[in-house]
């Protein structure tokens, strides 16, 4: 029997605040080495935490966005563990009352939903530096950067509900996508504001849970797949070789390819967990909670079935499209510009504005202006342009903030469907073509084309190609003599 992957996700998502998550220091990336610390996350004695309230709504928010319930009372906890980047000796989270349990995240490619576990607030750690500042080995050394010790973090913990490493890409995907939707965080796995830890064991289909190995820190939805492809990979290698999978924590090594040991597995019981001291329980008034529910934005999957259901859109283009909060509204602005034809407004969004956009290198900010590309769309479906052209068009009035229909008159781009113009084009074109005039004669009605390119050729692409078409079939029909 073949061997089911049996996948588990803990995403740490850092929350989007001004300040960390029980001191007043900036909550920023990117500011020199433990410039942005103060006694209270470095773990001094004496000192005392005070709660973000920011960072509470933003988790509860997030929360809800899942569909997870928020628990009126929930209490930070100590979890202890001795490591270089945790000046404290201990890391300020929640254990057994967290901050929300259950929801579900529906995936993108499919109708699966994968539940969610438990939603806990907590602090993140520092980060320790393995080569010097600008590259460069530091042989048998480590450097110690504080300045995100003490961020607000939110762990999301999944049910074990995940089978493949596309499933875990697509849920991971997803859950990006609510962090933006909802502005609970920016997302940015470089700067490590949304890391991954993957629970992976082996199973026979149907059968009890097997052991389970932790891949740890992976920043990118590519590592995440390629680590769980390994993953998977060794673990059927090793059972089918007779040997048992040992509970541990492990690293990819992005480079090869390769996951690695890197310790046994704790245990919770190793954490020795208590109660925070210094903490009072959180509570969360009914109202506050009913207040950020409504709130809340419309959420991806959500908006995806209505481009479905409301603007007739692929289930793909619908994907695409929602993919972005803010390009979600720019399709909505210029399909409300232009309501006679959304699915062709989204095909200009998903390939001529996207592509413009990833040439230029540029953001959806400095797109043409979405009532201007309504304009333009409706010039294309109404014969005054061809579709050719309107990329030309699209090109000259990108950052210009003039009018297509008047970038169409100065650049001479008008679509022509004057009847006696493109009939003596086409005569002019079979005139000049008897081999493949008689080929068409002959029942090759493929060879059609070749006439319309031509005439295309001499109307720099601006002949109607629907009218120019019947003309085609018309001259070569005709009878002769």
């Amino acid at each position: 029997m073949p061997w089911e992957a049996v996948i588990g996700l803990e995403v740490h998502v850092q929350l989007k605040t001004e300040t960390k998550m029980f001191c007043r220091c900036p909550n920023r990336f990117g500011a020199p080495p433990n410039s942005l610390v103060c006694p209270i996350c470095l773990g001094y004695p004496g000192t005392l935490p005070v709660p973000n309230r920011r960072a509470v709504d933003l988790a509860a928010t997030l929360a809800l966005a899942l569909g997870a319930r928020v628990q009126p009372l929930s209490r930070f906890a100590r979890k202890n563990y001795f490591y270089p980047d945790l000046p404290k000796g201990y890391q300020i989270s929640q254990y057994d009352e967290p901050l929300a349990r259950g929801g579900e995240v529906p995936l993108a490619g499919g109708e699966r939903r994968i539940r969610i576990h438990r939603l806990h607030l907590e602090e993140d750690a520092g980060k320790l530096l393995h080569e010097a500042p600008g590259g460069g080995e530091l042989p048998g050394k480590t450097l110690i950067d504080f300045n995100r010790c003490g961020v607000p973090l939110v762990e999301i913990v999944s049910e074990p509900d995940l089978r493949t490493p596309a499933e875990a890409q697509d849920y991971l995907q997803t859950l990006r996508q609510v962090l933006l939707y909802t502005d609970t965080s920016d997302g940015n796995m470089e700067e490590g504001s949304l890391r991954c830890d993957a629970n992976v064991s082996l199973r026979r289909p149907g059968g009890e849970l097997g052991t389970k190995a932790e891949v740890k820190n992976l920043n990118s939805f590519r590592f995440l797949s390629r680590a769980l492809e390994y993953e998977i990979e060794r673990q059927a290698e090793l059972l089918d070789s007779g040997g048992r999978v040992v509970q541990e924590t492990r690293g990819f090594d992005s480079d090869r390819g390769v996951t690695r040991s890197l310790r046994s597995k704790e245990e919770a019981h190793d954490y020795r967990y208590f109660p925070e001291p210094d903490l009072a329980p959180l509570v969360l008034e009914a109202a506050r909670v009913e207040a950020l529910a409504g709130a809340l934005p419309e959420l991806p999957w959500t908006k995806r079935a209505r481009f479905v259901s409301a603007y007739r859109l692929s289930e793909e283009d619908a994907q695409v499209l929602a993919a972005h909060r803010e390009l979600a509204d720019y399709f909505e602005a210029a399909a409300a510009a232009y309501p006679g034809n959304p699915r062709g407004v989204a095909n200009w969004v998903r390939t001529s504005v996207l592509g413009a956009l990833k040439e230029r290198r540029e953001d959806l900010a400095r797109a043409i202006a979405p009532e201007r590309l309504a304009a333009l769309v409706r010039l294309v479906d109404d014969g005054r342009l061809s579709s050719s052209a309107g990329k030309e068009v699209l090109e000259a009035v990108w950052a210009s903030g003039e009018d297509p229909a008047a970038a169409v008159e100065r650049l001479g781009l008008g679509q022509i469907s004057d009847e006696s113009e493109l009939r003596r084009w086409v005569e002019e074109v079979v005139a000049e073509s008897p081999v493949q005039a008689a080929q068409y004669r002959a029942g090759k009605a493929q060879v059609a084309s070749y006439f319309v390119g031509q005439v295309m050729k001499r109307s720099r692409g601006r002949a109607e190609p629907r009218r120019l078409q019947e003309l085609v079939r018309d001259v070569l029909t005709a009878p002769q003599g």
